[in-house]
């Protein structure tokens, strides 16, 4: 199964529609995106793909959100979620507090951790849980990033939009 991931789109429109079309040219399962969509009206872009998300510190009118995922058949969880697949337990945490993000990390509960945030790439492992960020789809004058989760190699595969 293929997974895509994205955070930190930042209402960057562009970006969102080279990501959008990426992971359906790469027949992703679901895309999971990690917080910071800002305006609710980018997740329109997401129409035809499942999308799952959680919230980012960004994330003010969580109200119309939860509208827009609705209207597009996706799923926000909240500020935290799990997710498993082919026996892998994921959890999805945008990454605000470092101290909660570690704490995931350290319980040693989950094979992989997602989170966002800090708009730089992580592909780190500790002890069994793997941490992965797939930086900022925005790019922020630097590279926009997305990654691509592969549930039979248990590896991510990034990808600059």
């Amino acid at each position: 199964m293929k997974i895509g991931v994205i955070a930190d789109s930042h209402d960057h429109m562009s970006n969102i529609r080279r990501a959008v079309q990426l992971f359906k040219d790469k027949k992703v399962n679901f895309v999971i995106h990690v917080g910071d969509y800002i305006n609710a009206g980018t997740i329109k872009i997401f129409q035809g793909l499942k999308l799952i998300g959680v919230f980012g510190n960004n994330d003010g009118d969580k109200f119309r959100l939860v509208n827009a995922f609705s209207q597009i058949g996706g799923e926000i969880k909240g500020d935290f979620c799990e997710i498993e697949q082919d026996g892998i337990k994921f959890a999805v945490y945008h990454g605000t507090e470092p101290q909660l993000r570690d704490a995931l990390i350290e319980c040693k509960k989950y094979d992989v951790v997602i989170y966002g945030h800090t708009h730089v790439l992580e592909n780190t492992k500790i002890g069994k849980t793997l941490v992965i960020n797939p930086g900022t789809a925005h790019g922020f004058g630097d590279k926009a990033t997305v990654l691509i989760f592969d549930t039979q190699t248990k590896q991510p595969e990034f990808i600059e939009l």
